[in-house]
């Protein structure tokens, strides 16, 4: 049996999905890490959640986010080979919202989080995975990756991820949110 650790991260470089080492400072690599915390937190969120079918979605997402992190560490020309998120993946999360949407009562000022613990780690996700969507957006701007849907489904899920919150809340016996007052 192998041991659990490889001892090639010692120099501090890594390797992507493809041939190549790239430092672990690289932007890929912060990408991947944000990338990674989103799952996590996700996760997280998911372990707190009452909701069987929020449960079931933040599963979902997670897997997608699993196939983002694949395009990004992919090496340029191995990147189409990883490619799975595409504009169907953003219509099911700008569906999703739609419908959440139209069940939910949004306040007009911003909340403070922490509501309810399943709505609380809802927000950590969602301020994870708008970190996430930054790094993508930078990686766009200097053409390490080329897919702009990775941008557009991190957008579309922290949205979501935002209208899961108040179902939580709502859920939870909270009927409406801490509103913050200047």
């Amino acid at each position: 049996m192998s041991p659990f650790y490889t001892r090639e991260g010692d120099e501090g470089m890594t390797g992507m999905l493809g041939r190549g080492r790239i430092p672990k400072y690289d932007l890929r690599m912060e990408t991947l890490g944000s990338l990674d915390e989103s799952t996590a937190a996700l996760g997280l969120a998911k372990a707190f959640s009452t909701d069987p079918e929020i449960r079931t979605l933040l599963e979902k997402m997670q897997r997608y986010l699993y196939q983002v992190m694949a395009e990004v560490a992919a090496t340029p020309e191995n990147a189409e080979k990883f490619r799975r998120i595409t504009g169907d993946q953003v219509s099911e999360l700008e569906n999703l919202a739609d419908s959440l949407e139209g069940q939910i009562q949004l306040p007009n000022e911003f909340i403070l989080p922490g509501d309810s613990i399943p709505g609380g780690a809802l927000d950590l996700a969602r301020t994870v995975i708008r970190r996430a969507e930054r790094r993508v957006a930078e990686m766009l701007a200097a053409n390490h990756i080329q897919n702009p849907e990775l941008l557009r489904f991190l957008n579309r899920l922290s949205s979501l991820i935002y209208l899961l919150e108040f179902k939580e809340n709502l859920s939870s016996g909270k009927i409406e949110p801490t509103l913050a007052k200047e």
